[in-house]
């Protein structure tokens, strides 16, 4: 296989940006991701892959809980805050305020919409961990909002 023919065809797949979180106790974690889909209507079912090396991934082993938030296209800067290591002070992380959803993971209260999750599946092959979660709860704080999606940031993370 041509390796660089196979990074040019990954990298034309539709990705958005989103922020997950995840908390266990007192301990949070943040970051940004975009291998999301929906998989199902009934049950609501996304499916996430999750650095298996991460911080969010050993939250998430822990609570079985994480929560979606879902950034605008006018907020690429806040997708760039949860590149790095999340960082906790008061209710903010990274900088940005947040408030405990239903399954205690953190909802970043300037982000349009969320959704929070439990996990039903695991699947740990290669670098990343798949995970398949039924989603719990949800909700919207700006309906016109149009989501942010990585081709329009100029950012590749596939191939």
């Amino acid at each position: 296989m041509d390796q660089q023919l196979k990074k040019q065809a990954l990298r034309l797949f539709t990705y958005g940006l989103y922020v997950m979180t995840a908390a266990h106790g007192e301990e949070v974690a943040a970051g940004t991701v975009n291998w999301v889909s929906q998989a199902s209507f009934q049950p609501p079912l996304v499916m996430v892959a999750v650095k298996g090396d991460s911080h969010l991934k050993s939250l998430i082993e822990a609570s079985h809980h994480f929560a979606l938030n879902i950034l605008s296209a006018e907020q690429q800067s806040i997708a760039q805050d949860f590149f790095r290591p999340t960082k906790r002070e008061n209710s903010q992380l990274n900088g940005h305020l947040f408030e405990p959803g239903s399954t205690g993971s953190p909802l970043l209260t300037e982000l349009p919409a969320w959704v929070e999750c439990r996990v039903t599946d695991t699947v740990a092959r290669g670098d990343h961990v798949v995970y398949v979660a039924e989603v719990v709860d949800a909700g919207v704080r700006d309906a016109q909002a149009r989501a942010l999606d990585m081709w329009n940031t100029g950012w590749f993370y596939a191939g």
